[in-house]
């Protein structure tokens, strides 16, 4: 076969990509989905920050250095990832599902790359450093609770993290599996 016979081979057997009648209508649908989890996922960070403030004046933390820093560590790896979660929100309503296939592809696919960042590297150090927080102050809890209710904490926390880190993982996954599906349609 010569050059000419293949390539017009390849492109009578190439793939028809059919456009949907509502297209624009499914990624809007899609993009204000993962809005809508993005302000519940702050909602729920807030009030997690919220309680350990109350928790921080209950106890007096800032009488006892260390607590103190483990709750503020906790509470500031809290509100960074509220701080990623705005940008994401503020960069996700600039989205324009107005302008050319291309543009719009050139665009999702910049916001995918940055929302794979958030959720491969910082949400994973976020993570750590609440766990580290609270594991700071796993010996103010022995010293001060009964055995029985120190292990119950932690017992308690351990399946906690295991359940977050499913929870968390799914809804990665749920949320990039859309972004990817944005980002693979024109």
């Amino acid at each position: 076969m010569t050059s000419f016979e293949e390539i017009k081979s390849q492109w009578t057997h190439q793939k028809v990509v059919e456009i949907p009648d509502q297209g624009h209508k499914i990624i809007i649908e899609k993009v204000n989905a993962i809005k809508n989890k993005q302000k519940y996922t702050n909602i729920i960070l807030l009030i997690t920050i919220l309680v350990l403030v109350v928790f921080f004046v209950y106890i007096a933390a800032y009488n006892y250095r260390t607590v103190a820093l483990a709750l503020l560590l906790m509470m500031g790896s809290l509100g960074v990832r509220i701080g990623l979660e705005l940008q994401s929100i503020k960069k996700l309503k600039q989205l324009n599902v107005n302008i050319s296939a291309t543009n719009f592809k050139q665009t999702i696919i910049k916001y995918y790359k940055n929302r794979v960042r958030v959720h491969m590297i910082y949400t994973p150090i976020i993570l750590l450093l609440y766990s580290l927080g609270f594991i700071i102050m796993l010996p103010y809890f022995k010293e001060s609770l009964s055995n029985g209710f120190y292990n119950y904490i932690v017992i308690s926390s351990v399946v906690i993290l295991i359940v977050l880190s499913l929870f968390i993982y799914k809804q990665i996954i749920k949320e990039l599996n859309a972004l990817k599906e944005l980002k693979d349609n024109d």
